[in-house]
Formats: structure tokens, sequence, C-alpha cells
């Protein structure tokens, strides 16, 4: 026969029942604060990992900023004077020149464009681009350029010729006949100078 349900009974039920209550509360409160503390370990270490990944990316700019400053004064002190004699020894004759390279803006402070490298006589701009290792996509950018260069020439009615060369250390056999193909001169590094590739019957493009 069951035990009769008396009231003190039932309270005693009812006491457990609210100690197991809150005895479950507790243990959920600790795992939610568990959580949270797990969260904001995962959050302090993926900003440290940010900070950390954003030093690296600096310091890469930085080094490459470096490179290109280095290449730059390559270019200027070495690169520069064995291109002039180059191009002067078929006969351009070119009297100045800008290895510190020029600078084309719109006359409201925006610059259109930059070219590494100018040489002049007149009768002729060539305008040379300088690259450690020279890309397809580089003779696009260069004729842009000289495209630019051209209607900043003719707001000044300078009606010289102009011409482009793409100047590089390293030059891949696809790079340069690309090069070519464009009416672009190849210039390529060989030993100390500057090597002029003409290949039979290559014609230099005009703007």
């Amino acid at each position: 026969m069951a035990e009769a349900l008396t009231y003190e009974k039932f309270m005693e039920m009812l006491h457990e029942s609210k100690k197991e209550d809150e005895r479950r509360s507790a243990e959920l409160d600790r795992r939610m604060k568990e959580t949270n503390e797990q969260m904001k370990e995962t959050d302090r270490q993926l900003k440290e990992s940010r900070k950390e990944t954003d030093r690296f990316l600096k310091e890469i700019g930085r080094q490459l900023g470096d490179l290109h400053h280095t290449f730059g004064e390559i270019a200027e002190h070495l690169v520069a004077p064995g291109i002039v004699e180059r191009f002067n020894e078929l006969g351009y004759d070119f009297d100045v020149w800008s290895p510190g390279g020029m600078r084309i803006s719109d006359g409201k402070g925006k610059i259109l464009t930059e070219i590494d490298m100018v040489l002049e006589n007149g009768d002729f701009i060539l305008a040379v681009e300088v690259k450690t290792k020279p890309k397809v996509q580089d003779i696009e950018h260069h004729i842009k350029r000289l495209e630019i260069l051209r209607e900043n020439r003719n707001k000044h009615n300078d009606k010289r010729i102009i011409k482009g060369a793409i100047a590089g250390a390293v030059f891949g056999v696809i790079e340069k006949k690309a090069v070519l193909d464009a009416g672009l001169y190849v210039l390529e590094q060989s030993g100390d100078t500057m090597k002029l590739v003409l290949p039979d019957g290559f014609e230099a493009r005009q703007w």
C-alpha cells in the first residue's frame, strides 16, 4: 500500500526540487561564464592575430618599398646611362634624359601617371618603364602611360614623336616577344649594362 503524501512530505519534496533547480541554475550560470570567458579569450586571440597580421603586412610593405627605392637607385645610376647609350647608338642622340622619372598631372593636383625614365631630343620622346621582371600586363599599363603622355604633350603643342620601351633585369621569352609585338623596345640587363633587343623587321610604334 502506497505511503500517504503528508504535508510535511510534500514540503520536503518541494524543497528538494527547489534545491535541484538552484543547483542546475548555478551549473548553467557556471557554464555560461566559462563560455563567455572562452569567447573573450578567442576574441582576444583574434584581435592579437589581426594585430600581428597588420604588423606583418606593414613590414612587407616597408620592405617592398625599400626594394622599389633600391631598384629606383639602380635604374638611376646603372640602368639609365646604359639605356641612353644604347639608343644613341641607333642615332637618336638623346641630349636630355630624366632617370628620376616624370609625373603627369591633370593640372588640379591629381597624378595621372608616372614614367620611370624619359629620354628626349628635338624630334623624339622615349618613355621607359623599368621592371625587375617584366610581366605581360606591364605592356598594357605602359601603353596607357604613353597615351596619357601623348595627350599631355598635345596640350602643350609638343608634336614630337613618342615611343616606348620596357627595361628589365630578367626578361622571360614570352614577355619579351609580347613587348616587341606591341611595338615597344626591349632592354634587358646584360652584365653591368643594358642590351637593346632588335629582331629583324622590328618597327617601334609611334604615338
